[in-house]
């Protein structure tokens, strides 16, 4: 064989190389665009706890189904993908299973201001509004861990990525205990308290859906480390 056809062939074959690692990104790429409606819906939640006004949540509920919509829409997209994927970068079971959970965060988010719509709620409490920030946080630092998923093989920072989910769902929990009891310090009605009760136990749930996304994570690199 001719040295020009071993060029030719080592050329061809590292370009089939480059080729499905970039069909292996798009994987990556979708985690990240999924992580942006978590964001997104995050802040949409944040707006709506600092100007509260709660004959007007009608219309932002309508606001968040849209980005929870494209977030299910672009799951659906990825799951398509998959089954006409050859070889993909990651076991195709975690790439289902960290699809999942990036989108029960994005659900767990709109499932918030649902519940401040259902339960009538008509004024916010300062601890709710703390805890949107920390929601934030939670799907903020979901997204920059999914931002750096890409190299997880060589990356020095997505495991720091990964324990600062864990850190600040740390903090939701504490703010959760926190907040329920000053709930029932400060007495007041019955229907009131039960539905904040409930509302803080949605908000907490929004951070523990974060750190699912993170084990996750962590669980994805063990398997390929």
């Amino acid at each position: 064989m001719s040295k020009e056809k071993v060029k030719t062939e080592n050329m061809e074959k590292e370009n089939k190389k480059k080729e499905n690692r970039k069909k292996g990104n798009k994987y990556f790429d979708y985690f990240i665009q999924m992580s942006d409606f978590s964001v997104k819906a995050a802040e949409l939640l944040q707006d709506n706890t600092r100007n509260f006004q709660p004959d007007r949540l009608g219309v932002q509920i309508e606001k968040m189904h849209a980005i929870e919509h494209g977030a299910d829409q672009l799951r659906h997209q990825l799951t398509h993908e998959l089954i006409r994927e050859f070889l993909p970068p990651i076991d195709r079971e975690d790439i289902v299973d960290l699809a999942n959970h990036i989108d029960d965060v994005t659900d767990a988010v709109e499932d918030v201001l649902l519940r401040l719509y259902m339960l009538n709620i008509r004024r916010m409490l300062p601890d709710a509004v703390t805890f949107t920030e920390v929601v934030l946080q939670c799907c903020q630092a979901v997204k920059a861990a999914l931002e750096e998923f890409p190299n997880f093989k060589k990356s020095a920072t997505i495991r720091d990525l990964v324990i600062a989910i864990d850190g600040i769902e740390e903090e939701g929990d504490r703010l959760y205990t926190k907040a329920v009891r000053a709930l029932y310090e400060a007495g007041g009605d019955a229907l009131e308290v039960s539905a904040w009760r409930e509302t803080f136990q949605r908000l907490e749930r929004c951070c523990d859906c974060a750190e699912d996304v993170a084990k996750t994570i962590e669980t994805i690199i063990l398997k390929n480390g």
